[in-house]
């Protein structure tokens, strides 16, 4: 059952229910840094979650939309299939980027850089194949 909750998730359908595979461990409003601390723990994707899904499931598990989201840590625990994570949210991006290291934003437009990037290469040779190929004589 686990082993098809996984594929479930790795096809990222929009109507599947992964809300059972998010287990959350602290919720905290730090009202001195103006932020609240989310940590929890995701079973069965152990190796398999990257920060920007794992940031996405927190926003619809919590109902964040509109705020910014910040995968601080993800954690994979030895011997077993559970990730911890930790996430920041903040209201505006501004204040998160006064309170955290500028490599973590690097970090975060980098990873949503490459889907990008692979849509581009994957649609570049396409457009090339459909190009006629010119005969020498």
């Amino acid at each position: 059952m686990l082993v098809d909750a996984v594929k479930i998730y790795m096809n990222y359908s929009e109507d599947f229910e992964y809300m059972s595979m998010i287990e959350v461990t602290r919720d905290v409003n730090n009202s001195l840094l103006s932020r609240r601390e989310i940590t929890c723990t995701f079973k069965g994707l152990a190796g398999k979650l990257k920060r920007l899904e794992a940031a996405d499931m927190v926003s619809k598990q919590f109902n964040l939309s509109g705020k910014t989201i910040i995968p601080v840590q993800l954690k994979n625990e030895t011997g077993r299939p559970i990730v911890s994570g930790t996430f920041y949210v903040y209201d505006d991006e501004s204040l998160a980027r006064e309170h955290l290291k500028a490599a973590i934003f690097k970090r975060l437009e980098k990873a949503k850089a490459t889907p990008e990037k692979a849509a581009e290469v994957t649609s570049a040779p396409a457009e090339n194949a459909e190009a006629p190929k010119e005969e020498s004589k």
